[in-house]
């Protein structure tokens, strides 16, 4: 029995190892679009979500008559393979392809045609038993099937994200809970402000989180609308009566998922809205994300000659040269996974901008950038949650000092002393190096130890009361 078959095209001939489940169309796809080296194999989620797609057409095909039950069956068996993950290795086109990310859906009905011929007892490529084309992509065109697959892909993937971020964001909550009773200097424009703890301040950064978090999960049901029965651009061209709205309710029912039929198929078919706006969601957690590891970075410096306030993991040497020497680098990494996320938002961007008329051709560098910002952001939560957040530790003599060291914390003073006074007393002591204590209590007697004592003990430097007396 030969090793290879021989599959055609109407651009001619060519030959496939019997190993492969993948056909003629993903061979000159794997050949023409070697650009990222990334194939779609490295999206198992996307897989899946195919598999789902066409096991609905596939059903919807049979109650309308267009497949018969063995048929239907056949199909619905290999893709049933593909939802529980088998055969990603068969997935080789790579994401980023012309042709609107019909090299990806002929990827697909290959790939599912024959796992489905083999279940009927026949050999792959017999394709007159069960044809990628007429059978497997019955009543559909790439451009619903793709874009239905994509959002269902997205819709799986932003839950992943999503945990990683309640992860990261409880993380700092508990942080910020071990870190009460730590006080603190608060800066603006990194100069000293007014006092208080470590813990509100890590309470914020979980906060930070937890919002972005919330975002992402409304911006999620944006892609619950899917276009399936469009086929080409939105008419409907080829697909029978009624099959449209079966085919949503049997994917509902497949994955879980509450997805509806969008109630204008021509708008639907080219509109790239929905990725805009998690683009620019993502776009949105990348940049609060690195304003927190930037914070960490700072909080951390030194350690002899810095803010030096909390100590984050030493987890590798930091220099080929410097002896003794610990860098940041898990909020380093986490920086720059940021920066990737926002490029990202830009390429989206632009790709949604570059549709034409009645589809958007670019939909797989849309694709590339989505899912390659949502896997880092949950891969840089993580990472950032389980190397670096959980094992922080606080300097509280460090921060400490610096409260009581700052000039600051003259402000507590204005509503007791008025803010000339005050202005006066931050003068000096800027210009004599004295503490606020020496020249208030010690030196000015403006005020007692004992009320010194009430308006900088812990619990009012941070939850200041009004003192006028």
């Amino acid at each position: 029995m030969s090793n290879s078959r021989i599959e055609r095209d109407f651009l001619g001939d060519r030959e496939i190892s019997n190993d492969c489940y993948y056909g003629i169309q993903t061979l000159r796809a794997e050949e023409n679009f070697h650009i990222t080296g990334v194939p779609i194999s490295r999206e198992p989620l996307f897989i899946r979500a195919f598999g789902m797609v066409k096991k609905a057409a596939a059903l919807a095909n049979r109650d309308c008559g267009v497949l018969s039950p063995t048929v239907c069956d056949a199909i619905c068996y290999a893709c049933d393979e593909l939802i529980v993950g088998k055969h990603t290795d068969q997935f080789i086109s790579d994401l980023i392809q012309g042709g609107a990310g019909t090299s990806t859906n002929m990827n697909v009905n290959e790939v599912i045609a024959n796992i489905g011929l083999e279940w009927m007892g026949k050999c792959k490529g017999e394709y007159e038993f069960l044809h990628p084309n007429n059978h497997v992509n019955a009543s559909q065109s790439t451009n619903d099937t793709w874009p239905t697959a994509f959002r269902l892909a997205l819709y799986f993937k932003i839950e992943e994200l999503g945990a990683s971020m309640s992860i990261l964001s409880m993380a700092f909550l508990r942080k910020g809970e071990a870190f009460g009773r730590v006080l603190k200097m608060g800066r603006t424009q990194l100069q000293d402000a007014v006092p208080m703890t470590l813990g509100q301040e890590f309470i914020a950064f979980g906060a930070i989180i937890a919002n972005d978090r919330a975002r992402l999960l409304e911006a999620q049901h944006l892609l619950t609308e899917v276009n399936m029965g469009a086929t080409a651009i939105g008419t409907g061209v080829n697909a029978p009566p009624g099959y449209a709205k079966k085919c949503v309710q049997y994917l509902h029912e497949i994955s879980g998922v509450e997805v509806t039929l969008a109630p204008n198929l021509v708008k639907a078919t080219p509109d790239t809205g929905d990725f805009v706006q998690l683009s620019g969601i993502l776009k949105r957690i990348a940049t609060k994300l690195s304003k927190v590891c930037n914070d960490l970075r700072l909080l951390s410096s030194g350690p002899r000659a810095g803010l030096s306030e909390i100590n984050l993991p030493a987890l590798q040497p930091g220099s080929s040269i410097m002896p003794g020497k610990v860098n940041p680098v898990i909020p380093e990494v986490v920086n720059q996974t940021c920066f990737y996320v926002i490029g990202a938002d830009v390429t989206v961007t632009m790709a949604a901008e570059a549709g034409q008329l009645q589809l958007n051709v670019m939909g797989p560098v849309i694709a590339f950038s989505l899912f390659t910002s949502l896997t880092f952001l949950s891969r840089a939560c993580l990472k950032l949650q389980s190397k670096c957040v959980d094992g922080i530790t606080a300097n509280a003599q460090m921060t400490h000092d610096h409260v009581m060291n700052s000039v600051g914390i003259v402000t507590l003073l204005n509503p007791l002393l008025g803010y000339a006074t005050c202005s006066a007393i931050a003068r000096e002591a800027l210009q004599s190096g004295k503490s606020v204590h020496e020249i208030v209590v010690q030196e000015q007697r403006l005020v007692t130890q004992d009320q010194w004592n009430e308006i900088y003990s812990l619990e009012n430097l941070v939850n200041s009361a009004f003192v006028s007396e």
